[in-house]
């Protein structure tokens, strides 16, 4: 069920930030807007731009896009975008050749798509897929993974983002808890059916992929603070994910 009043409630108190954390200290690099803090949210202190809304993993994400190695990774080219960031699909969209949203129960995305079983979209027919925070709520990754290898066109390369509990080496699953409450307490998550260790690499090269990580490291300290990279204080949450990394998995040219 939709919580419409913590909805209005969450966006009264972002406009009130706008105006009560005016200053220069932190700027988000999605919406421009700057200020002398980000606004907390259920996770984390400090993280949430009051403007567009959006948090570190979609920073982290729109900075990596412009690593020298991957800007301009989607210009021309076509691209699907599951469950899609309206500021991210905004601009993707702006510079593909041919954009497409995806997603499984939002009726308005321009493809009705499983991620694990995507009948329609025909093999090496993509050039970039993008799907963040989603693996977490599919039932088979690896089926998923293995069905965004096969729509990749040789040398195309899918941008993954996975909740991961902080220095752990293997992903936590368990078939048996069904109920929302136990997922919550397991996971993190109502709707997750896992928490991904740093083995989710592991499940992405068996799939085919050759992995590029990037994470806070790959920028200098300045623009990690500056864009809040990373949570400035990180979450005591034994479930949070504190070190965001982005995942470019690139389907080996022929």
């Amino acid at each position: 069920m939709i919580d419409y009043a913590s909805r209005i409630s969450g966006r009264i108190y972002r406009v009130a930030a706008t105006v009560l954390y005016r200053g220069d200290q932190v700027e988000c690099n999605l919406c421009m807007w700057r200020g002398s803090r980000f606004v907390d949210d259920p996770w984390h202190r400090a993280t949430r731009c009051p403007r567009c809304g959006n948090g570190v993993r979609q920073r982290l994400l729109a900075a990596a896009l412009e690593l020298p190695e991957y800007r301009g990774l989607t210009d021309q080219k076509t691209v699907v975008h599951f469950a899609p960031e309206a500021i991210l699909r905004d601009r993707l969209s702006r510079v593909a050749k041919r954009y497409q949203s995806a997603d499984l129960f939002d009726r308005r995305a321009d493809l009705s798509l499983d991620i694990g079983e995507m009948r329609g979209v025909s093999d090496g027919t993509v050039d970039v897929l993008v799907a963040c925070d989603v693996l977490e709520h599919v039932p088979d990754d690896r089926r998923a993974l293995a069905e965004i290898y096969r729509v990749l066109r040789p040398g195309g390369i899918a941008v993954l983002t996975v909740p991961q509990k902080d220095h752990t080496a293997v992903t936590y699953e368990d078939d048996s808890i069904t109920d929302l409450v136990g997922r919550k307490i397991a996971f993190g998550q109502v709707d997750h059916v896992r928490l991904y260790g740093t083995d989710v690499v592991e499940r992405m090269t068996a799939a085919g992929f050759m992995v590029d990580i990037v994470d806070e490291g790959r920028f200098p300290a300045d623009i990690v603070v500056r864009n809040v990279l990373r949570p400035p204080v990180l979450s005591m949450n034994p479930l949070a994910t504190n070190f965001r990394k982005v995942y470019f998995c690139t389907k080996p040219a022929l």
